[in-house]
């Protein structure tokens, strides 16, 4: 669909403010590019953003490229229903600590800048540990990659013509994206990949231009592979109908390991409301990694308030599940000898004391 060259749309209603970031990033990307030495015009027509119209035989955006660099107000004349959502939701006592849409006025509203606003939101609390090579510091990790994947693929294959439009939500533990549109190769390929379909081949072609997503299908299941080496709870593809919607939900959760799941007994069970049992499989968790635990390590890992994680810790060491040591931000925890030595035998029962 967005291949349409907008005959009624002359090019200077194109935001080139836009265009030379695109630009600018293309060359540093890919130095000596045949693209690069052509004038803004005939680079739109090269990377598919314009074309020669049929009825006048002059050049104009074609949808891709309106899509990609118009402006909102320009941009929903041809996609009514054009609306790109961006939501933080890290603070359950405000509706969101953050949000970005494209109909704000404050900005360009385009798919260009959408991605890269929101993708540097999305990273901002990505905690994964980097690597070093040859004495360099190198933040761009696989999970960096995936979640550009993921964005990517969201603005390629939404149905701009599709009610509701995109979303993007960020929670403490979870990214949710959703477009309108249904999957055109199917949920099953969709996981399985190998076979590419996108609805808007031609954003995907300005897209992979500048290093970003995948043409071969093999997107998605890289996401997954890499969440299956971080060991995070396994992505979830989720497919309505009516009207056509494709959602992929990112989980930040380490998996619930057996072994964890196992400790939790009825004894122990039985004393703890529903979300003073998820605090103490995660309390687990962490301790399965470390001896030492602090407030503030609990609370990184849970995403929790820090009046909640001491409210619950307050509660384990009366169950006598954890000790404390120190005072103040130096206080430390530990799990109790008793407690520890149960959970080593399989069970976990816990004084009354």
């Amino acid at each position: 669909m967005d291949m349409k060259v907008l005959d009624d749309v002359p090019m200077e209603d194109l935001n080139y403010e836009t265009v030379q970031g695109y630009r600018n990033r293309h060359r540093t990307l890919k130095e000596g590019h045949p693209f690069a030495r052509l004038n803004d015009h005939e680079y739109l027509r090269s990377i598919g953003a314009a074309a020669v119209s049929a009825e006048d035989r002059q050049l104009h955006p074609a949808a891709a490229g309106m899509l990609m660099f118009g402006d909102e107000y320009n941009i929903v004349r041809h996609f009514p229903e054009y609306f790109l959502d961006y939501r933080e939701l890290l603070d359950p006592a405000i509706r969101w600590t953050d949000r970005l849409h494209s109909s704000s006025g404050e900005w360009s509203g385009n798919v260009f800048d959408f991605y890269f606003r929101v993708y540097n939101k999305i990273i901002k609390d990505i905690k994964v540990p980097f690597k070093m090579s040859g004495g360099d510091r190198i933040d761009d990790t696989p999970v960096h990659k995936a979640v550009r994947e993921a964005l990517a693929n969201c603005l390629v294959n939404a149905d701009y013509y599709g009610v509701q439009g995109v979303v993007i939500r960020k929670e403490p533990d979870k990214l949710i994206l959703e477009n309108p549109g249904y999957i055109r190769t199917g949920k099953k390929q969709m996981r399985l990949g190998g076979e590419s379909d996108p609805r808007n081949k031609t954003l995907m072609k300005m897209f992979n231009l500048i290093n970003i997503g995948e043409r071969a299908g093999s997107g998605v299941p890289n996401i997954f592979n890499v969440w299956e080496d971080e060991g995070w709870e396994e992505p979830e593809i989720i497919e309505k109908f009516e009207p056509d919607r494709t959602i992929l939900a990112l989980s930040f959760v380490k998996k619930a390991s057996q072994k964890v799941s196992d400790k939790v007994s009825d004894k122990v069970s039985d004393k703890m409301n529903d979300k003073e049992r998820m605090f103490y499989i995660s309390l687990l968790k962490i301790f399965d990694d470390t001896e030492v635990v602090t407030t503030k390590v609990v609370g990184d890992f849970t995403k929790m308030p820090k009046s909640t994680v001491r409210r619950y810790i307050n509660k384990f060491i009366k169950m006598n599940i954890i000790r404390s040591e120190g005072k103040n931000k130096g206080t430390k925890y530990y799990l109790t000898a008793d407690h520890d030595k149960d959970l080593r035998k399989g069970g976990s029962t816990c004084s009354k004391n």
